[in-house]
């Protein structure tokens, strides 16, 4: 069967985000919402996180194995079908790249070998290392040169599901994305096979600064040339096997330069039991959203004997959805129809923030300080901008340790914004992250977090175009 893709699955129409997302992420402060902390005021007694996240930090955490691992970031060549063969820059000549899979508790020692012809770093996104192992050039470390190396050393705990890319410029989209899975050392739901899915968008050739746009969308997108799940168009799909009565892990990870995608699995429900890396008390839902830099974990029973499509469709843009496939043994070797009703983004349960709660409870205490931060730009302007200063000119956020820190976002601007911070899980509702996205006209989210890593730390969108035209600030520990 050939594959086609209906109109009616290009893009998501925006006020269908809007409506999911919007009624939870600014409405906290009405009853029973858990979705963000709300604002910070001394006659309502709000509380925010202690040091017990869940975890413990890294030096608490050693196992005693070391592994070792050689990366190379180089030019090379991947195959896009149908489109074809296509220059661009790659770790160890594969796209995504290789994936790093450890242990908790295991010391990661890696070697980057810089054959590109500019400077480059490695970001290990998601997961708390040390301050001088974060591969943000001019935070944290210089560019790793071309013809230079440099030696990335870190525990990699906790355990999770996270990434490994470039923070140099727009380097994201031109292929220097990987995912990095620290296992747990107790699983932490059954599962009888396990898949890591890297959403991405496909752009050939040099990455370009975006302009301002004087329309109402408040920002352009990078002329993409597709949506792909594991470096494949629709036309020629990665394909997962599994068994009737088989429940499968999908590690779902979207390191994309500027898409946030509606992800589902057409005929089967999806378990949310990991947020970011950060477990989860189960969550059964059709379909969630995930933006840049954001990852979940979920468990899909394979109870529906056949092949599915496994769909990512673009929240932003018209490119069609990324689509792959769930084939059951003795299923059809055809590829299923990619169309609305099959992956069914019509209807059904839409995972909220307000439904995430971590499997340990997070202790509440009061903020020792409170961060208010305004997100806007992109009309009339090409940059982006956090309290209206574009980094680099941009003054730091101070915090010191042992602080509890309350951060509250209202975004200004026409597009979403999925904010990262470096170096911490902030805790958000009930649950803890290190992503979150800021819905678009005046959208408001809070998180709390706590000071317990020292040094200098990013705070960004991930959205890289908004990031590299301004949209960052640094944490620094005084």
């Amino acid at each position: 069967m050939v594959t086609r893709i209906s109109d009616r699955t290009v893009g998501l129409e925006r006020r269908d985000f809007l409506r999911l997302v919007i009624p939870g992420a600014v409405s906290f402060a009405s009853a029973g919402a858990a979705l963000i902390a709300a604002s910070c005021s001394s006659d309502r007694g709000l509380e925010a996180l202690t040091n017990r996240d869940g975890y413990k930090r890294r030096e608490e955490q050693q196992s005693g194995e070391t592994r070792e691992i050689a990366l190379t970031a180089a030019v090379g060549e991947i195959e896009i079908a149908p489109h074809g063969v296509y220059r661009t820059w790659l770790y160890n000549n594969r796209f995504p790249g290789p994936e790093i899979r450890v242990k908790a508790g295991e010391r990661l020692r890696v070697s980057l070998k810089n054959e590109l012809p500019e400077g480059t770093t490695i970001h290990w996104h998601g997961i708390p290392v040390p301050n001088a192992m974060d591969g943000v050039p001019g935070v944290t470390q210089e560019l790793v040169k071309p013809g230079e190396s440099f030696e990335y050393d870190f525990v990699a705990d906790p355990a999770g599901s996270y990434l490994y890319h470039s923070h140099a410029g727009l380097q994201i989209d031109r292929g220097l994305i990987a995912p990095l899975v620290v296992e747990e050392k107790m699983p932490i739901a059954a599962y009888d096979r396990e898949y890591v899915l890297m959403l991405d968008d496909f752009l050939p050739g040099e990455p370009k600064p975006l302009p301002g746009a004087s329309g109402m969308m408040g920002g352009e997108v990078p002329p993409y040339r597709g949506l792909l799940i594991n470096g494949r168009l629709p036309a020629s799909p990665a394909v997962f096997e599994t068994k009737k009565g088989e429940r499968i892990r999908f590690r779902i990870m979207n390191p994309s330069g500027a898409t946030t995608f509606r992800f589902g699995v057409a005929g089967h429900k999806l378990s949310v039991i990991a947020a970011d890396g950060r477990p989860v008390k189960p969550v059964l839902v059709d379909s969630l959203f995930i933006g840049m830099g954001e990852r979940y974990d979920v468990i899909v029973e394979a109870a529906n004997p056949g092949a599915w499509t496994i769909a990512a469709a673009a929240v932003e843009g018209n490119s069609p959805p990324a689509s792959a496939v769930l084939r059951y043994t003795d299923a059809a070797r055809t590829i299923p129809e990619v169309n609305s009703t099959t992956f069914g983004f019509e209807g059904g349960r839409v995972l909220e923030l307000a439904d995430l709660q971590a499997l340990e409870p997070v202790e509440k205490r009061r903020p020792d300080r409170t961060l208010d931060l305004t997100l806007s730009g992109g009309m009339m302007t090409s940059a982006w901008t956090i309290n209206g200063q574009a980094y680099p000119n941009a003054d730091a956020l101070e915090v010191s340790e042992g602080e509890r820190v309350r951060v509250r976002m209202i975004n200004h601007s026409m597009m979403l914004h999925p904010m990262h911070l470096h170096g911490h899980f902030f805790r958000i509702g009930e649950t803890l992250k290190d992503t979150v996205v800021v819905p678009p006209h005046m959208g408001r989210i809070d998180f709390d977090f706590l000071a317990d890593n020292p040094g200098k730390w990013f705070f960004h969108c991930h959205n890289i175009y908004h990031m590299e035209s301004g949209m960052a600030r640094v944490f620094s520990y005084v």
